[in-house]
């Protein structure tokens, strides 16, 4: 008889509440979805960690920040990517706390987007069009354990989550902690509180300047919301 596998054993925590947000829209994320649409495979120079937001991107932003500076219990320590998109939208969004004090802020590391290595500017026609027998490569792999060459997959996105949670649960336990950063990162954040042995996750791409919520019940962090848009 095989045997019976254990459900996910949770994720201990003395963290009051998690929440992360996706950056705003961002100019890559506009070049993306057209080269998408149009099949162009163009390039584009600089690195992918100095992206910018676009006009409506730094507006998702402002709205992210009214709603942060509304919320009753509001975050007491910020986590942020080191990326431009992620730190010019917590930027935008802490000056719309008006007099209210702002959380402090911590740049780290290990909440960065997942890296594309080598592709890391290349839409998929792109990608594609660059190296045909990579792309192949990609569509017959499972995307939660895909690494392209000099990048990560998921899982590793994965297991830096998992390492910054339990340093997180040390230093800042009982406070609520927000953390702007991308949509690997909130899916990695869903998927390492589930417990281990969690199934991965299958949910949709977390959109720009989403919200999504975990808060402490009995020493579990449990989800509130997932991906939601209402504050914009």
């Amino acid at each position: 008889m095989p045997p019976i596998p254990l459900p996910p054993l949770p994720t201990i925590t003395r963290l009051a509440s998690v929440t992360v947000v996706r950056h705003g829209e961002s100019e890559a994320n506009v070049r993306y979805r057209r080269a998408v649409e149009t099949g162009d495979v163009s390039v584009p120079e600089g690195r992918a960690e100095d992206a910018a937001l676009t006009r409506l991107g730094e507006e998702q932003a402002a709205a992210l920040g009214r709603w942060s500076a509304g919320v009753g219990d509001g975050p007491e320590l910020v986590v942020c990517s080191p990326y431009a998109r992620a730190r010019r939208t917590w930027e935008i969004a802490a000056g719309e706390y008006g007099g209210r004090a702002v959380p402090p802020l911590v740049v780290e590391e290990r909440v960065r987007d997942r890296e594309n290595g080598v592709f890391a500017t290349h839409s998929p026609p792109a990608w594609r069009a660059a190296d045909p027998q990579e792309w192949a490569r990609r569509e017959r792999s499972e995307e939660w354990t895909y690494r392209p060459p000099g990048g990560e997959s998921l899982a590793d996105v994965a297991l830096r989550v998992r390492a910054l949670l339990g340093d997180l649960d040390a230093v800042a336990a009982g406070r609520r902690v927000l953390i702007v950063a991308h949509d690997a990162v909130a899916l990695a954040v869903a998927y390492v509180l589930e417990g281990l042995g969690a199934p991965l996750p299958d949910r949709p791409q977390v959109a720009n300047a989403s919200v999504s919520t975990w808060h402490n019940e009995g020493g579990r962090l449990v989800p509130g919301v997932w991906n939601s848009t209402g504050h914009l």
